[in-house]
């Protein structure tokens, strides 16, 4: 490929505690949380809303948040869902119990309540937010692990931010690669990518008539048929529900785009225009076989992929599905959690299909009030003295990882790396040797659920080899 130098002086800016880069569930809980804590915060944001997913995803539920006795996802998760609630943002159906209490059960909401309700959040907080901005490179500070500053885009054209310190909430990893962390790409030496969705809403739903169970074998058996009739573009046998987010309106998080990877932008372009393809063939669907959605006509699709699996860091602490077997608990964690492992097909296969039932449905849940958790050390790039993460670009092996890249674990990773930033710039504390002591006691006290007796100051690190 041939190179071409690009050299140009562009605008200077400072005075910022922290730059946030990524508007989603970890981004905007942790630039929320560090200016609650008095910390000047700049929050960028590629699209136009913030809530990632939730919004532009429009993934419109929360996924489980209880483990059948109690609420694990606290602190800001917990405000953030019970104001959408009091505002009438959630799905019709939707009951406190649902995430105050019961395991396994998702909650559903309005994506533009969703995205009022952050927008409201971020200004009552104090933070700086940009929408429509990428962050395009970053500038090594004078020490090894260190970061002096982002190159921004947008409309306004380019723009240098200098801070003290930085989250990287792009989901990908991005901020990460370009100062130099050591990133795992998805794909990249393993032929298996978790599949990517786009979402979509449909109209008319009449949630006073039966809805399909999709994931019977009954209707495995239609999918199969309708593919070897010519109506379907790929038999893909995982194919979830629309679940009620209005009075008639429902979302489907359904459409797997098999192979996509999601660094790849000839992946992401084809893979938005198969989706809206997949979109309609599930509309026909279940309108042919749905007796709830006779009438349903497709609303919208998601404007931004629903990628499962990008990109993850290598930590201080790389999170694996053996801690989540044996249910550990850390001294240093930030966030308990309990949902299932939740790896998708990796294609069309009956074979893959038959494993992922497997595991989903009668493998590797935890009990009722079991949990596992969530260490500070998968937030800490290896090294870092001032960048963290928040998200699903966390360091954790793939397996653990379909259990806490989901949106309520997202806003628990926020929440600390928010709280860990302010640490670090008030008491001169290296993201990679904070006082995890500190951190917790500070979480707690904004109402994170943290059940460990056992404290330290110093965070648990990873011996093990890692995949």
């Amino acid at each position: 490929m041939n190179t071409y130098h690009f050299e140009k002086e562009i605008p200077m800016e400072e005075g910022y505690d922290l730059v946030v880069a990524g508007g989603g569930p970890g981004g905007v809980s942790a630039a929320v949380c560090a200016a609650r804590l008095g910390a000047k915060v700049l929050l960028v944001e590629a699209v136009g809303c913030l809530g990632g997913m939730g919004t532009s995803g429009l993934v419109c539920a929360f996924d489980p948040m209880a483990d059948g006795e109690r609420m694990l996802a606290d602190g800001f998760m917990r405000e953030l869902i019970e104001t959408m609630y009091r505002r009438g943002y959630m799905g019709p159906a939707v009951h406190p119990d649902g995430w105050q209490k019961n395991a396994n059960v998702w909650t559903h909401f309005s994506a533009e309540g969703l995205k009022l309700v952050l927008d409201e959040i971020v200004v009552s907080a104090g933070v700086k937010v940009r929408f429509f901005t990428k962050v395009t490179h970053a500038q090594p500070g004078d020490e090894p692990g260190a970061v002096d500053g982002v190159v921004l885009h947008n409309i306004e054209g380019y723009s240098y931010v200098r801070a003290k310190t930085f989250i990287d909430a792009t989901g990908d990893a991005v901020l990460s690669a370009l100062a130099g962390a050591e990133v795992r790409i998805a794909g990249k030496d393993s032929p298996h990518i978790m599949p990517s969705s786009l979402p979509a809403l449909f109209a008319n739903v009449d949630w006073d008539e039966d809805m399909m169970y999709t994931q019977s074998p009954e209707a495995v058996a239609l999918i199969e048929k309708e593919y070897k009739d010519g109506n379907l573009l790929q038999c893909d046998r995982h194919l979830v529900g629309i679940s009620p987010i209005g009075n008639t309106l429902g979302y489907l998080n359904g459409g797997h785009l098999f192979g996509l990877r999601a660094h790849n932008v000839r992946d992401l372009t084809e893979g938005m225009m198969l989706g809206r393809k997949i979109a309609r063939d599930n509309e026909r669907f279940l309108k042919k076989y749905a007796p709830n959605c006779e009438n349903i006509e497709l609303a919208a699709t998601a404007s931004v992929m629903g990628v499962r699996e990008s990109a993850r860091i290598l930590g201080e602490y790389e999170l694996t599905f053996d801690d989540y077997m044996q249910r550990r608990q850390f001294p240093d964690q930030i966030g308990v959690f309990n949902k299932f492992i939740d790896i998708h097909p990796y294609d069309c296969s009956r074979e893959e299909y038959d494993r992922f039932v497997s595991e989903a449905f009668a493998g590797e849940r935890l009990k009722k009030g079991e949990s596992f958790g969530i260490p500070y050390g998968i937030l800490v790039p290896k090294g870092f003295k001032n960048l963290w993460v928040a998200g699903r670009c966390n360091s954790s092996d793939i397996k653990v990882h379909g259990s806490i890249r989901v949106m309520p674990a997202c806003m628990m990773m926020g929440q600390a790396a928010g709280t860990a930033a302010v640490q670090s710039i008030k008491s001169g504390q290296p993201a990679c040797d904070l006082d995890t002591l500190q951190l917790v006691e500070t979480l707690r006290a904004n109402g994170a659920y943290l059940p460990q007796k056992e404290l330290s100051s110093a965070m648990t690190r990873t011996a093990m080899p890692r995949d």
